[in-house]
């Protein structure tokens, strides 16, 4: 019997749970507790033997659990039947020549973020067996410590900062439940590969990411415009479960002096408060780009400056504080070499986001046209060769370009 192939076997039965595929995780479970049933026959001391059957017994644990969650789920797919019968009778009278009310949006359930648990377990003859089990976020622990209700919020305190600059700031900025998912975004696989190992992965196991594998202090994603790096930023704080501030230069000025720099302090204090949270720096060349050129004015040097001083603290806090306190920087820009060196360097990890490949331009014309009835014959992947070069964001508006034309008859 190969040791490692059951440790193995383990560890994907629990990685496939935590990433929601549950049926190939059953599937390892079911193998893995089998192994160790046919392992434990062969071994002789009563001590090893004990502790293989104590790691049966959990294992056994953790499957119940994920098929407990597997029944959960097929029960929200069972369509149940009326409890008495409609009639037509019994249906308003309506009117042809008005419309109905509209139907209200479904929106997809957020699933709870989870982190890894690591679990060691020592089963003799020199053999210990590590894996993870996942549980629930930081920040729901955060919520059960604190007894906060599903109805309750906690307000930041902004002693010390004008009352209108941290009003402004949570009006214009803070967005507590993005509902932009991996699925809203076409192609970009090898973005969301990374993006998912530099930032999401990190929030989900903090306990994991420490010391050289410390998560990132920023990440700058680079790319042409309208090619969906927003979007990304916002798949990311909905995956993570994190408050997403979206800020802009036009956010971070104020024609007083010195309010500026106050305002940047006052993001990241906020960011702080509500972690943990994702800050994501819109057109970031705009606001650090190089230091020491002739055409450079005073005030937005310390802008930068003070920018630079709390992105450094941020990443104290990674190292330091408590985990479920990260907050992570994102940054995007269609100039990069227009950054300050020094910023640059903080936003340690870099992803390039390309325009659609012709896979990617088709499933843009699909998310757009979802909601109208095509034509069989209508092939979107003879339009996707035809639209090559074109952006997400022009994809978007030559179809709404398209079917406002067909609607007012033009």
């Amino acid at each position: 019997m190969n040791l490692a192939e059951i440790c193995d076997n383990a560890k994907k039965g629990r990685e496939y749970a935590l990433l929601g595929n549950y049926d190939s995780s059953m599937v390892y479970y079911q193998g893995v507790i089998q192994q160790i049933q046919r392992h434990c026959q062969s071994v002789r001391d009563p001590a090893i033997k004990g502790k293989w059957q104590q790691v049966r017994q959990e294992l056994l644990e953790e499957y119940e659990q994920v098929k407990s969650i597997v029944s959960t789920l097929e029960s929200f797919k069972i369509d149940k039947p009326p409890d008495f019968p409609v009639s037509c009778q019994d249906e308003p009278f309506r009117d042809p020549a008005v419309w109905p009310p509209p139907v209200p949006a479904e929106h997809s359930i957020q699933r709870e973020c989870f982190q890894l648990l690591p679990i060691q377990c020592d089963i003799g003859c020199g053999f210990l067996l590590t894996s993870t089990f996942f549980y629930t976020s930081p920040q729901g622990r955060k919520n059960m410590q604190d007894g906060a209700s599903d109805g309750e919020m906690p307000k930041f305190d902004g002693a010390g900062y004008d009352k209108d600059l941290v009003e402004a700031l949570e009006r214009d900025i803070v967005s507590r439940n993005p509902s932009i998912h991996w699925d809203d975004i076409a192609d970009l696989e090898e973005a969301k590969k990374l993006l998912r190992e530099a930032v999401v992965l990190p929030m989900w196991m903090p306990d994991f990411f420490k010391g050289i594998r410390r998560p990132w202090k920023g990440v700058l994603m680079v790319g042409p415009p309208g090619t969906g790096k927003t979007m990304l930023a916002k798949a990311v704080a909905t995956e993570c479960g994190t408050t997403f501030f979206n800020v802009s230069s036009s956010t971070l000025t104020s024609k007083y002096r010195g309010e500026s720099e106050k305002l940047v302090r006052l993001l990241f204090e906020m960011a702080r408060f509500y972690a943990p949270t994702t800050i994501f720096i819109d057109e970031i060349d705009s606001i650090c780009s190089r230091r020491g050129t002739s055409d450079e004015h005073e005030a937005s040097r310390r802008v930068k400056s003070e920018l630079l001083i709390q992105m450094d603290g941020v990443g104290g806090a990674l190292e330091n504080d408590d985990p479920s306190k990260m907050v992570m920087v994102l940054a995007a820009t269609n100039f990069p070499w227009d950054i300050d060196e020094a910023l640059r360097r903080r936003l340690e990890k870099r992803i390039y986001i390309p325009l659609p490949t012709a896979k990617g331009r088709a499933e843009l014309l699909k998310i757009n046209l979802r909601e109208v009835e095509l034509d069989p014959d209508i092939q979107l992947e003879d339009i996707a060769e035809k639209i090559e070069g074109y952006s997400g964001a022009d994809i978007t508006n030559v179809c709404r370009y398209f079917f406002n034309d067909l609607t007012l008859g033009d």
